[in-house]
């Protein structure tokens, strides 16, 4: 079957980065097909949902029903993830879709996947290994940690009475509605390979996440310096999960996203951010 380039496939579609990404490849006039494990609500390649989204249940993992879902489509778009099995599950789709005569594959990535060694990382390298190796048109954006992810973590370390803060350990977090526009920009143009990274427009160490979070939620908690054992903690204070220079940034900061989520009145933020001396989108 010829590929219709106008049709889109996103995987993950409807995590916290593709029900972003997925109306806005719509208000660009696309057709959207969202593959994602439980699929909503039609299940079958071809039969668009109220949402004029076409939706498919497929498991990555165990590669069963890939194939008809990525029949007559132009463009792959990669969203779903997961803490293990990413490299299984791209290797799966990369063989469908250079069978399917996929035209543009779109990969999002992780800041560090190359310098930070946890095994979760080694898998999104090999994820995109996969992609860069497959023969296919390809573009990969490698982004910095999602503040909703950044959100959990300190909520979680605020449960104990003491916050534990790993010394030296820096974050720049991103939020999600500016990955997903750029990865959006990217899935609408021609293929680029590896592209500038994106990440939030300020760093923060984790004390001063966690400050933020506590302020904002009226809690108190002391602090406690701890120190992350061996070669990721290494890497980590040495900063090897940022892209400090030549990164794209983001325009909404930690204190934005804050106010919108965890604010007091629960009224959105009046107010937006951009980093000095970078690109923003």
């Amino acid at each position: 079957m010829a590929s219709d380039t106008s049709i889109i496939l996103v995987t993950g579609g409807t995590g916290t980065l593709g029900r972003l990404v997925v109306p806005l490849l719509r208000e660009a006039g696309r057709e959207v097909r969202v593959l994602s494990r439980h699929g909503r609500p039609t299940g079958r390649a071809g039969a668009a949902g109220a949402d004029g989204v076409d939706h498919v249940a497929v498991d990555l993992l165990d590669g069963e029903g890939i194939g008809p879902a990525l029949e007559g489509l132009g463009t792959v778009v990669h969203l779903a993830g997961g803490p293990k099995g990413d490299d299984v599950a791209t290797r799966n789709l990369v063989r469908a879709a250079r069978s399917a005569d996929v035209r543009h594959f779109v990969l999002i990535s992780v800041i560090g996947a190359d310098r930070v060694p946890l095994a979760w990382l080694r898998s999104k390298l090999a994820a995109e290994r996969a992609v860069a190796e497959s023969g296919l048109p390809w573009t990969t954006l490698r982004a910095a940690q999602f503040h909703e992810l950044t959100l959990k973590t300190v909520r979680a370390m605020a449960k104990s009475p003491v916050f534990p803060v790993p010394g030296g350990l820096r974050l720049q977090p991103v939020d999600a509605r500016d990955v997903a526009a750029r990865i959006a920009e990217l899935a609408l143009g021609g293929p680029s390979g590896l592209v500038p990274d994106l990440a939030g427009p300020e760093v923060y160490g984790l004390g001063d996440l966690a400050r933020g979070y506590l302020k904002a939620s009226g809690k108190r908690r002391p602090t406690m310096p701890v120190r992350i054992p061996g070669k990721a903690g290494r890497a980590y204070r040495a900063g090897d999960n940022l892209t400090l220079d030549g990164a794209d940034t983001g325009k909404r900061t930690w204190e934005d996203f804050l106010a919108e989520h965890v604010g007091g009145d629960g009224s959105p933020a009046s107010r937006t951010a951009q980093g000095p001396g970078r690109r923003s989108i």
